[in-house]
């Protein structure tokens, strides 16, 4: 049964219908993802569904009592001064005990007489765990001054502050407008696991495809107007596209070449006509119909004229850069070589722009060289976004760098032609750039970059807010781009399919050069956890047969952990019952929340274990 659903949803921007007679349903425990380009209404339909638009046309239905949390993708922060002020709502009983005891202890002077009632509230409330909770979200999103004011906040912050109290106070639906911008790669895969944990019920737009597959596990497209559902993952739901386009396609090319004779008979039909010829016309039309807005989609292919590029390319020697006295980048070397495709990787805050702004010469090192060929033409994609004039037009923008762009095989393509090519059609082109969407405004800046023949390219998060279809046709230009291609991009994807060298920023200054992609060096990271966690099983072993049954150390093994599962259930349980028990020490409280997370950890471990010889048996 439905908790969430629609009913002849419609909605319009200036007579211009985004979509219209949406039917929709969201039932409890479902994962479902939003796709479709930027521009038809994904995040409108979003602000609909969450209550915070008014659609034109029919209405939203929801089960009593139902706590929709919304997450946009630029949030706004009311009246709200402080970190504090907005985490902790003031009709949340449970957290305002857990606000009053965090500045209690936060004190230089503790009033212990104030903390002692405090715990005491706490352990009432049972509340204990619900603020070990808050602080491992608060750390994940990397907020650690809670008096901050929110004013002070870079976009980036604003966005995983938003994301951190959504997930704090743990709504019925969870409804996410590009969750995965502004995180680091980390920060990401934590959040696919808090997000598949438990039942919770989503509704999410994003263009990270490893996320889409591994959180989501139904695809709604919202194409032209309508809805479309598809029962699968992302994966599914492109391998059923592709066979739907196909068919689509091949009938609309048959459509097509009919309703070409069928106009040509049209014009030349007198105007008394029988009714042979009435069926013939109503036939006309209806074919008509079939084949309005639909075009074959055709694949970007842009090779463009690159500037040439010199032996001597860019040159770091020992370059070092501390803000603040803290160390970001430290005696850091290296030679750039023609076909270098690096990728920089790290957590947030750790100096990747810096970086950037280094090799670009908008900063200056501390310490060390910078030393630029004559050759090179950088192409900087920033995080920052399009500025742009209020009266500008789309075309305009991209007319201000070059009337034309130069491709490899010698062609020219106007400014125009540049534009259709990035999906921006002429109706798009003579409008306004303030009439954009977030996702357009950077489709268009990246094609600004694109447009000055660049032979160092440097993407600085080009993925955030770009829809799917933007990001095939990125990566289809970049995968055949002669030059140097710097990206930094949490997009996992991204990474592993246009890059073959990483740069990761490790903290304290330290860069480490990696050769090989993000799994590639992932899976590295993951070998030596594995070693400690797993017990090696080491048997004086028979040739192997095809299907092999446990041997009597693993039919131990699996009968142990079972009975030590249990007993780790049991210590948790007891764990949680001390922790609820009135103690006042808060740093004993804070040792059996570290010890109830470590047995759960355990549990996992074992679990997976468990699963594995299960398999076996």
């Amino acid at each position: 049964m439905s908790i969430l659903s629609t009913e002849q949803l419609g909605h319009s921007f200036n007579d211009n219908w985004l979509f219209k007679d949406l039917y929709f349903g969201l039932n409890k425990g479902d994962r479902v993802a939003l796709v479709g380009i930027n521009g038809t209404g994904k995040s409108t339909l979003l602000r609909i569904l969450s209550g915070l638009l008014a659609p034109s046309l029919g209405k939203v239905v929801t089960e009593r009592d139902l706590r929709i949390g919304y997450l946009e993708q630029d949030p706004q922060f009311q009246n709200q001064e402080t970190i504090s002020d907005f985490i902790y709502s003031i009709g949340n009983e449970k957290q305002q005990l857990i606000r009053q005891y965090e500045e209690a202890v936060g004190k230089e002077i503790q009033d212990e007489k104030l903390l002692n009632k405090l715990m005491d509230e706490l352990s009432n409330a049972n509340a204990w765990e619900y603020e070990y909770e808050i602080k491992t979200i608060l750390g994940r999103m990397g907020i650690q001054n809670l008096e901050q004011k929110i004013v002070t906040l870079s976009g980036g912050q604003r966005k995983r502050l938003a994301l951190a109290k959504l997930l704090i106070d743990d709504p019925d639906v969870y409804i996410l407008d590009e969750p995965t911008n502004h995180l680091d790669i980390e920060t990401i895969e934590w959040l696919e696991s808090y997000m598949t944990s438990g039942q919770k019920t989503i509704l999410l737009v994003t263009h990270d495809r490893y996320f889409l597959d591994n959180v989501s596990s139904r695809i709604i497209e919202l194409d032209r107007g309508k809805l479309q559902s598809f029962n699968g993952n992302y994966s599914y739901y492109l391998e059923k596209k592709a066979e739907q386009n196909a068919a689509e396609d091949a009938s609309f090319s048959k459509n097509s070449n009919l309703l070409k004779k069928e106009l040509e008979w049209m014009r030349r039909q007198p105007k008394a006509r029988t009714t042979k010829s009435k069926s013939r016309i109503d036939s006309f039309y209806e074919l008509e119909e079939k084949t309005k807005g639909r075009q074959i989609k055709s694949s970007l292919e842009l090779s463009v004229n690159v500037a040439r590029q010199g032996n001597k390319i860019l040159e770091l020697d020992n370059i070092e850069k501390a803000f603040n006295g803290k160390a970001v980048i430290n005696n850091f070397s290296y030679v750039f070589k023609k076909g270098d495709r690096i990728g920089v990787a790290g957590k947030n805050g750790t100096g990747k722009s810096t970086l950037l702004n280094i090799v670009t010469g908008a900063i200056q090192p501390d310490k060390g060289s910078v030393q630029v060929g004559e050759t090179t033409v950088f192409g900087y994609y920033r995080q920052g976004g399009l500025e742009f004039k209020e009266d500008e037009r789309v075309i305009d923008v991209v007319k201000n760098i070059a009337e034309y762009i130069t491709m490899a095989d010698g062609k020219t393509l106007t400014a125009s032609q540049v534009l259709t090519h990035f999906l921006f059609p002429p109706a798009k082109q003579y409008g306004m750039v303030n009439k954009l969407s977030g996702g357009e405004k950077k489709r268009l800046q990246l094609m600004r970059v694109l447009m000055k023949n660049p032979n160092y390219l440097i993407l600085d998060e080009p993925t955030n807010d770009l829809d799917i279809d933007t990001l095939n046709v990125l990566e289809d230009f970049l995968l055949n781009f002669p030059g140097i291609l710097m990206l930094v991009s949490h997009d996992r994807y991204l990474i592993d399919r246009l890059t073959d060298q990483l740069f990761i920023f490790e903290g304290d200054g330290n860069v480490r050069i990696y050769s090989g992609n993000y799994t590639d060096y992932r899976l590295e990271q993951d070998e030596p956890k594995a070693a400690v966690k797993a017990k090696p099983i080491i048997e004086k072993s028979e040739p192997e047969t095809p299907k092999r049954k446990l041997s009597f150390k693993e039919q131990k093994e699996l009968d142990d952990l079972e009975s030590e599962t249990k007993v780790l259930e049991k210590n948790i349980e007891t764990l949680t019952t001390e922790l609820n028990s009135g103690i006042t020490d808060h740093t004993k409280l804070s040792e059996i929340a570290l010890e109830i997370q470590s047995l759960k950890d355990e549990i996992d471990i074992k679990t997976l274990r468990w699963l594995e010889l299960s398999e076996i048996k």
